[in-house]
């Protein structure tokens, strides 16, 4: 396919955009725009985009395919900016939020001038941010929903789907209300329970100096979603809020029961809770990606001394196998540290950790 496509926001998600479809459709040509011109100058100097835009105007007029890769109240307001341009009357609008129906809603200003809006969410994400860590496999065999309106013909839908084929992501067509109570429970609440357990923690701490050391380690890993941009959160929670209401409310539900279980001391009903708990995980797809990014982390012991972490960083860049994190759980004089490794994808975790049984003696143990 040939064409302009005009990609509004160039971080993590607008630029792995970008790079899927100049892989894919090398005839096309990639505007990009930033609100942060040293973010769009960075995109063009990496390859990411063929050209900047000076502004939303002038790369949209043009344009074949509208990407909006911006936080949701930022985008509504995009889309109102686009309804007030003479755009190419076969343009398709889509969009990256992570909740849908206040954005279809706000798209009909553009379904009003025979504009066609298609909601879109990579349900895919990094560690990292920015256009500097967008990467052309960031949405492989990830789900991608998209939320057509009823109005929108299906071949509609489908040309999207082809200009989007290089991201070689999973894509499923639901409505924007059901779009947005499924990522409701699979994503923005367990953001919500995580924050919760972080702030309940913090607020004991205050009376046991002891809870802040001894969080660390697998308390700081089932959190961790918790150190999320807070400012994207708050914009989340208030676009999805009536679903997010009624999950707070099944939740108490769910809270009030175990402590009843608790307080009449139900034996047998408490271990068949945590059964079908463990039954239910257990079951769960363990390659597929989901809602939330999974962490692909490689757990290393090593030996407490000199130049040990350089080391092993330095056996990964031999073998060209970049990392998104790494710390280190425990080190002392005399005794064997922890060094957690994190990674895009898991291709490069058992990678790394081939990698380094070669190189090194050291134990490793795997967790994700």
């Amino acid at each position: 396919m040939n064409g302009r496509v005009f990609v509004i926001g160039l971080g993590l998600i607008g630029g792995s955009l970008a790079l899927c479809i100049k892989k894919e459709h090398q005839d096309a040509v990639v505007v990009g725009f930033d609100i942060n011109s040293e973010q769009a100058r960075l995109a063009k100097m990496l390859g990411v985009i063929d050209e900047i835009a000076g502004n939303i105007s002038d790369g949209a007029i043009d344009a074949d395919l509208i990407i909006i890769a911006a936080p949701v109240n930022e985008t509504k307001e995009i889309i109102q900016l686009l309804a007030e341009l003479p755009l190419n009357p076969k343009v398709i609008v889509t969009d990256t939020g992570s909740t849908k129906s206040k954005i279809v809603e706000s798209a009909a200003s553009l379904l009003q001038k025979g504009i066609t809006f298609i909601g879109g969410h990579p349900m895919a994400g990094s560690h990292k941010s920015g256009v500097s860590a967008a990467k052309e496999i960031l949405f492989e065999n990830a789900f991608y929903l998209l939320t057509p309106g009823n109005l929108i013909e299906e071949y509609k839908v489908e040309l999207l789907k082809e200009w989007l084929i290089g991201t070689n992501a999973k894509f499923l067509t639901v409505t924007p209300e059901n779009h947005d109570y499924l990522t409701g429970v699979v994503s923005h609440f367990p953001h919500i329970i995580a924050a919760s357990i972080v702030r309940q923690t913090e607020k004991i701490a205050e009376a046991e100096s002891l809870i802040p050391r001894l969080a660390a380690g697998g308390f700081r890993d089932i959190t961790r979603i918790a150190s999320s941009s807070p400012e994207m959160w708050k914009d989340i929670l208030l676009h999805n809020r009536d679903t997010l209401i009624e999950l707070l409310d099944q939740w108490q539900d769910e809270m009030n029961g175990i402590k009843t279980l608790l307080e009449k001391e139900k034996s047998d009903a408490i271990l068949d809770y945590f059964k079908q708990a463990k039954k239910f995980r257990d079951g769960l797809p363990q390659k597929e990606k989901g809602a939330i990014p999974a962490f692909y982390d490689l757990f290393v012991d090593i030996p407490d001394y000199p130049g040990v972490i350089s080391e092993i960083t330095g056996y990964l860049a031999k073998e060209n196998i970049s990392i998104t994190n790494i710390r280190i759980l425990e080190t002392r004089e005399d005794i064997i540290g922890v060094l957690v490794i994190s990674f895009q994808t898991e291709e490069d975790r058992q990678k790394a950790e081939r990698c380094i049984g070669i190189y090194t003696s050291f134990a490793t143990s795997v967790g994700t």
